[in-house]
């Protein structure tokens, strides 16, 4: 008899998740690649997957019939949830889980990564040293010490990144009015609305889900509420921040920097002009991916698919989406 498939929307999956996968009796399939729409379809009706472990590309109607009737479960690598038509699939019976804070330690570490090299300038003096430049007398950075960390979204991330804010001193204001609760479960002030975060903090970090009320949220009137010479930092969603806001704050110059992992349009266009502004410092969306990172969000993402499966509740707290109703003949 047959092993029940597992699909993979990528090339490859770490060792870990598969080995995980194949030693609770299931046939792991990886496809060639990140697959377009049509060929995650075409791989679909071929394998009739009892599983879809998503990596890459959104998950709608179309792509979910192709798995019927075999597709119970949607597994995300990763936390973020704009890949998926979540209630599309529940209309079709589908669980969708993700890996819920298996990341974070990645992300939280490459923001600030991102943090204090814009802080300190870091790229554009690097490259005066490249092209001959002594500049010891000539520059100055910015101290961290003392200043004022706004966090948009106290998640896994959020959290992280305001416990290392902790240890370099500075304070740290959280806005979140999806934590449960009226304190924080790590370091900081809590502020009850985005308007009372905005003109006290020096730096904004966001570590928010891109969902219909965060779409567009950081725009040029909230932009404008940051103080003179304030930072940007996201390594969330692209969608969050109004791109041309953000060209136009920093073109201005009330936006000293911003440090950016992820785009509007992924990837962005070569001659985007917030990649190749000189105040922006630029990588690929590449903040998880480690090999803690992508073992992690891996590993996660196979555990939610064997749990939910075996009709037990996933290791990762927050790890189910939406609860179908395919889960009950699982196990048979």
């Amino acid at each position: 008899m047959s092993r029940p498939v597992v699909l993979v929307s990528a090339a490859a999956l770490a060792p870990q998740a598969v080995a995980m996968l194949e030693a609770a009796g299931y046939a792991v399939v990886c496809t060639t690649g990140y697959p377009s729409e049509d060929e995650l379809i075409g791989a679909l009706h071929a394998h009739q997957p009892v599983a879809l472990l998503h990596r890459q590309g959104f998950i709608n109607g179309a792509v979910l019939d192709a798995g019927a009737p075999a597709l119970r479960v949607v597994a995300r690598h990763g936390a973020g949830m704009d890949g998926i038509d979540v209630p599309a699939a529940a209309q079709r019976g589908i669980t969708v889980t993700r890996a819920a804070g298996a990341n974070s330690r990645a992300v939280a570490e490459h923001t600030w990564t991102l943090l204090l090299a814009l802080a300190k300038d870091l790229p554009s003096i690097t490259a005066g040293m490249a092209g001959g430049l002594w500049e010891k007398t000539s520059r100055q950075t910015r101290d961290i010490e003392g200043r004022t960390l706004g966090i948009v979204g106290y998640g896994a991330i959020g959290a992280k990144v305001a416990r290392y804010a902790e240890g370099f001193g500075m304070h740290v204001l959280a806005y979140d009015p999806y934590l449960p609760g009226a304190g924080l479960p790590g370091p900081g002030e809590r502020v009850p609305t985005l308007a009372d975060l905005l003109p006290r903090a020096d730096i904004l970090s966001l570590h928010c889900p891109l969902a219909g009320d965060t779409k567009g949220m950081i725009d040029a009137a909230c932009l404008a509420a940051l103080p003179r010479g304030a930072l940007v930092v996201n390594a969330a969603r692209g969608g969050v921040v109004r791109e041309t806001d953000l060209l136009a704050a920093l073109d201005s110059g009330h936006i000293a920097g911003a440090a950016i992992d992820v785009f509007e349009t992924e990837p962005p266009p070569t001659d985007s002009a917030l990649r190749r502004h000189p105040k922006v410092i630029a990588t690929p969306h590449i903040a998880a991916n480690t090999p803690n990172g992508a073992a992690a969000m891996a590993t996660g993402a196979a555990d939610c698919i064997i749990s939910v499966l075996a009709g037990r509740t996933p290791k990762l707290e927050g790890a189910i989406v939406s609860q179908g109703t395919k889960i009950a003949s699982a196990a048979a």
